[in-house]
């Protein structure tokens, strides 16, 4: 194996650190502590164990996070007066609402209702558009985790090739505008895509966010490429990436883990947002 290891654990650990010195620098000036409220309908497990861990992580930075556990049955109506009580709460800095929701809910009307201010996942039409046009707002956490693990590695995407595969709303379109806005020149993959392989083996950047387990081998991997692989996929071997990790190795130069890469990222740009969302609003 010759790829350096991108250990997303310890660049998320060095992001908490910065974020609890942000947060007790915001409590001596302003006399609050930032207060993140996560909202959950049902009780999907997978949704049981992300919001544990991201009140976890607030805890450990200093700040504070309340939840709302809502019953499966909860209406759409419901759910909105919920999200708009909390956009008028002033005491409250960050609004994430998490999905899946159940299926008499329409999520994108749950998310346009978001206070953009308080957005912290950044996807509400408002901080999709900014980030469309290359203003400023809250960048949804896992394509700003993928840009923090770039800055740490210190990969000069000034005029590099870039390729993303897949075109989500949460984090393929996000991440592609993100590598625009730093001057990459950015290649939209998708299931329809002709010779796949081929066009990523172009990329000095490689960016897998599909969900199909190590869809991408040792012919998609350009020799010095740096891969970010932002799958997590759930297999008889245990959790995988897109990119098949062993062949991608003995290419790359540099390559995320999975698991251990990119997912420790997300919920560390979150309490990012979160503490630049309340910073906005003093």
């Amino acid at each position: 194996m010759s790829a350096r290891i991108i250990d997303g654990k310890a660049v998320a650990a060095g992001v908490r650190s910065r974020v609890a010195d942000g947060v007790a620098s915001f409590e001596a000036e302003n006399g609050r502590t930032p207060l993140l409220v996560t909202v959950i309908v049902g009780d999907d497990p997978a949704s049981e164990v992300y919001v544990k861990g991201k009140h976890r992580a607030c805890e450990e930075v200093g700040m504070r996070s309340l939840h709302h556990g809502l019953p499966a049955k909860t209406t759409e109506n419901e759910l909105l007066e919920l999200v708009r009580t909390l956009g008028e709460d002033a005491d409250v800095d960050g609004i994430l609402v998490q999905l899946p929701v159940p299926d008499q809910i329409d999520p994108d009307r749950i998310i346009a209702a978001i206070d953009p201010a308080k957005d912290v996942d950044g996807l509400t039409p408002v901080n999709a558009g900014r980030l469309a046009q290359g203003m400023p707002g809250l960048v949804s956490c896992t394509p700003s985790g993928v840009m923090e693990l770039l800055r740490h590695e210190g990969v000069d995407l000034e005029g590099a090739e870039a390729v993303v595969i897949g075109r989500s709303k949460l984090v393929g379109i996000p991440v592609a505008r993100l590598l625009l806005g730093a001057n990459a020149t950015v290649t939209s993959c998708h299931s329809r895509t002709r010779e796949l392989a081929a066009v990523c083996r172009r990329a000095d950047v490689l960016i897998a966010a599909v969900g199909v387990p190590r869809l991408l081998g040792a012919e998609a991997i350009k020799p010095g490429a740096v891969v970010i692989d932002v799958g997590i996929n759930r297999t008889d071997d245990g959790l995988v990436g897109d990119v098949d990790f062993e062949a991608a190795s003995e290419i790359a130069a540099a390559i995320t883990p999975v698991p251990g890469g990119v997912g420790p990222m997300t919920i560390a740009m979150l309490l990012v947002n979160t503490l630049a969302a309340a910073r906005a609003r003093v």
